[in-house]
């Protein structure tokens, strides 16, 4: 690297020499050639191997030879330099689509302003030095059956918990379960409330438009504000879960399908914005009720077990969706894990029977309707609102949650899906699995933090939050 630098350093002061014999000499037509020109050495040099070069030299070196000249800092300020080491160097552990994606789509806060979809209307060599500049934060993703929480730099979460519900009692005051909640996740992480900002997704919960559910939302939307505030935390982003695993996908519209501990939720959102006027259906079958039907069914069979920690775990394990429900009944399909500490299991048809009643809810006593029908009233609800001049925007449909990773269930909800709904609407579909399995919403939380802009308009801070206390946040 030294003996490019100094390679670069002696063409530049020769070039400077070659035309500075004496001022008088010295017009503005040399002065721009001078300016042009990356030396004897480099000047016969093609741009392509130029930049294979710099990529060898790295992102810091890069900048030292963008203050040789001109020419020197146009040749380095290229996107696809700065491409290529947001790729491989900064170490976040975000693929480049992610990156590309949270740069283009969120980097303005909300609400959403899409930048120009030309690379070139961005400079990747600023947003790769305010990427390396931005606070870590932390991020606890506040699902329904259980929390993640993790730093924003790691690959992943680093620890789970109970959700704040289920903190303290159900008589205790909402403050105080919270404040526990959050007391509890910064002393596992370690970290001072005081140090980092905060990223934090919520469950969906409170679905309709009305009055009523709005003011609930409210309620504890203040309320998390308030302990974080009161915990001294600098800034807080809140984000609604379904929109977090929307982003998780590197998608601004969709609809999001939620399979939680106790219901399942459809979500349409539309530029980031949970759209309650169109309407959130709401199944009330989640993943308690698949442990409980497989539990059922497996005492049904004689299979022996102590807990619902070995249901749970065999469910998570063996269980898929039949692509054809019937067809499946005729094959043999058994299958034996080992749960730690407890034993060996063999399971056959009930592991899809487990699956099959987000499909048909009264095989296993549930009086609801099937998710390929809430998704289907959802998307005919968002057609009828002609929100958009086209119907593209709710044609992709992001899984998310726990037991929304079960193996064909994506494959399963597309086929039923096109089966129900007239071929117009059915036409471009896309039913897209968990992209990150059970943390999806965690990571869509991950791109924010880590964005250029970070904390930027995403968060609210103290002084906002006393000083309008229904600041227009995202929820």
């Amino acid at each position: 690297m030294a003996t490019l630098l100094r390679k670069v350093w002696e063409s530049v002061s020769t070039r400077s020499s070659s035309t500075s014999h004496s001022p008088l000499q010295l017009t503005s037509s040399s002065a721009t050639s001078s300016d042009s020109s990356l030396g004897p050495c480099f000047d016969s040099i093609p741009l392509d191997i130029l930049l294979q070069i710099l990529r060898l030299v790295g992102p810091k070196d890069a900048i030292k030879l963008g203050c040789v000249s001109r020419a020197w800092r146009s040749l380095v300020s290229d996107n696809r330099l700065w491409i290529y080491f947001l790729q491989y160097y900064q170490g976040h552990d975000d693929p480049w689509d992610s990156v590309f994606f949270a740069e283009l789509n969120l980097r303005s806060g909300y609400p959403l302003q899409t930048f120009p979809s030309r690379t070139g209307e961005l400079s990747f060599m600023c947003i790769y030095g305010q990427r390396a500049q931005v606070p870590g934060s932390v991020i606890i993703d506040g699902g329904s059956g259980y929390c993640k929480f993790g730093w924003s730099k790691y690959a992943c979460p680093s620890g789970r918990s109970a959700t704040f519900l289920e903190f303290g009692n159900i008589e205790s005051p909402m403050y105080a379960r919270l404040r526990h909640f959050f007391g509890t996740i910064y002393s596992r992480m370690q970290v001072k409330p005081s140090t980092q900002p905060i990223v934090l997704s919520i469950p969906i919960c409170h679905y309709d438009d009305t009055d009523s559910a709005k003011a609930s939302r409210r309620q504890l939307k203040d309320a998390i504000h308030t302990v974080l505030f009161d915990m001294n935390v600098p800034a807080v982003c809140a984000v609604n879960q379904a929109t977090l695993a929307l982003f998780a996908a590197r998608r601004t519209s969709g609809i999001v399908v939620n399979i939680g501990f106790q219901v399942t939720s459809v979500v349409p959102i539309l530029n980031g914005k949970v759209m309650r006027k169109v309407g959130v259906e709401v199944i009330g079958l989640g993943a308690l009720k698949l442990t409980g039907y497989l539990k059922e069914l497996m005492q049904q069979n004689n299979i022996n077990f102590e807990s619902l920690y070995t249901v749970r775990t065999l469910k998570e394990n063996l269980c898929y969706v039949a692509a054809d429900y019937k067809t499946e009944l005729s094959k043999d399909t058994r299958a034996s894990m080992e749960v730690p500490a407890v034993g060996w299991f063999t399971l056959s048809k009930e592991r899809f029977q487990t699956g099959e009643i987000l499909f048909q809810p009264r095989i296993g006593g549930v009086r609801a309707m099937g998710l390929h029908q809430a998704v289907a009233l959802c998307m005919d609800h968002c057609h009828a609102a002609e929100l958009t001049c086209d119907d593209t925007w709710f044609k992709t449909i992001v899984l998310s949650g726990g037991t929304a990773c079960l193996p064909g269930l994506a494959e399963r909800l597309e086929k039923e899906l096109h089966e129900t709904l007239s071929p117009s609407l059915a036409n471009g579909l896309r039913v897209i699995p968990p992209p990150h399995g059970p943390d999806t919403a965690w990571f869509g939380a991950k791109f924010i933090s880590n964005l250029s802009t970070f904390p930027g308009t995403w968060c609210i801070r103290k002084k906002q939050f006393r000083r309008k206390s229904r600041a227009n946040i995202m929820w």
